[in-house]
């Protein structure tokens, strides 16, 4: 069953396809983002020590090491979805996800293994970070290439709008288990394990639905033809779409996870919220970020992706600073909000159109891979390091040099912006 934007004569025939290739995205990103939702309860049980910013510190290098294997999904994963298909790549990225996620759920304590329970702990976030490696380039490939050209903004904001949900999901989860079942010891002593447990459940859920997907055309197209895909050396003729996606990613990631992932560890360890203050704030911001997604996205159909990137590019330079510097000093729920939220519209510029405008630098048979493996890159180096180096900053006392830091790799992706040919008008999709 092949399915393609020139076939699809309704819009509800188009919202069945969308919706069948990002649903299991949403899975995805639900349990990817819940290690990082409940960090904050379970690290004190696999890093034993007295000191909360040291145990979120190691917490954060697991998360980090999470980042680091993604590029070997986008490779990986990327190659799987160009040579034998799109459906077939998301298919086991779900199921990676699924057995990451189950390990976590059961994954024994320090004090009744060890150095055991840590490890195990590496492990499952090794397999969730390369399930997500892959993940994003043959989603963002599928979505482009069964949505038609003068709407394909809007659905890329559609398909953040299944990211961003994934976490909504997390943090409601946690808000339930935090309000209404749990008392704060339990969530501390075993309560952090079920949202685990409900993303492994989810995944075979989403486990189902890909395998009913329907491939694109335009990969079926191509296979039919026998040419070439999927090979590195292919990928290497593209250097430069290859650089625009690592320099366009670095800046734009990094403040996104920043102020969706990192912000809060961030509102609990520096601005003093409560647990459940943080994660309301957190979650409060989000949904609002959620609802902007395929508004930004329709509006770069309308005006052009580059204009959306530079826009972002100088806003988040000129306000990063300051932003995070009055935010650490907030001790206002309602104040956070607002900063956060902020923060958040300026990122959404960014983040509605980023899976699009890669995918309309490749062409057909090194799209998913060229998307997937230095957008992977990218998101290693700056946005998985970020929990990380912002948390290592205030452990010595020099968390302000953290937001200048943000700064200096925003104006790096301006740069990229600024220069960069209009990816909309040189598509080839």
């Amino acid at each position: 069953m092949t399915i393609t934007a020139g076939a699809i004569d309704s819009t509800r025939q188009r919202l069945r396809a969308v919706f069948g290739g990002s649903v299991g995205n949403l899975i995805e990103w639900y349990d990817w983002y819940t290690y990082s939702a409940c960090a904050i309860y379970f690290a004190p049980l696999f890093f034993p020590n007295d000191d909360p910013t040291t145990q979120l510190l190691n917490s954060a290098a697991i998360y980090a090491g999470g980042f680091l294997i993604r590029p070997l999904g986008g490779w990986v994963l990327g190659r799987y979805a160009d040579r034998s298909g799109r459906k077939a790549a998301l298919t086991l990225s779900v199921m990676l996800m699924c057995l990451g996620s189950l390990l976590i759920a059961f994954a024994p304590a320090y004090a009744t293994v060890g150095l055991a329970a840590p490890a195990t702990l590496v492990f499952a976030r090794l397999l969730q970070g390369f399930s997500v490696g892959g993940e994003y380039g043959t989603s963002a490939t599928y979505m482009s290439e069964v949505t038609p050209a003068h709407q394909r903004g809007f659905y890329s904001g559609v398909l953040y709008v299944t990211l961003v949900m994934g976490q909504l999901l997390s943090l409601a989860v946690l808000l339930v288990l935090q309000w209404v079942f749990l008392t704060h010891d339990q969530l501390e002593a075993w309560g952090w394990r079920i949202p685990f447990v409900i993303g492994a459940v989810a995944a075979l859920g989403g486990l189902y639905l890909r395998r009913n997907l329907p491939e694109t055309q335009t990969f079926e197209k191509h296979r039919a033809s026998g040419g070439r895909s999927g090979e590195v050396r292919l990928l290497l003729q593209h250097p430069r779409e290859v650089a625009i996606v690592i320099g366009l990613t670095a800046g734009g990631t990094l403040y996104f996870y920043i102020f969706t992932t990192y912000i809060q560890q961030f509102l609990a360890n520096t601005v003093g919220l409560s647990k459940t203050d943080a994660t309301t704030v957190s979650s409060a911001s989000l949904f609002l970020f959620m609802l902007m997604q395929p508004l930004m996205g329709a509006l770069s159909d309308r005006i052009g992706r580059r204009p959306m990137l530079i826009t972002f590019g100088v806003l988040a330079l000129f306000t990063t600073v300051p932003l995070l510097s009055t935010l650490a000093e907030a001790h206002s729920a309602w104040l956070a909000f607002v900063l956060v939220t902020t923060a958040l519209v300026i990122s959404s510029f960014y983040s509605s159109i980023s899976a699009v405008v890669k995918a309309e630098l490749f062409p057909v048979e090194i799209r998913a891979l060229g998307v997937g493996l230095p957008y992977a890159v990218a998101v290693s180096l700056f946005g998985g390091s970020a929990p990380f180096i912002g948390l290592w900053l205030k452990s010595i006392g020099h968390e302000s040099w953290f937001y200048w830091y943000v700064t200096v790799c925003v104006f790096g992706s301006l740069l990229v912006y600024i220069f960069m040919r209009e990816p909309q008008r040189t598509s080839r999709i």
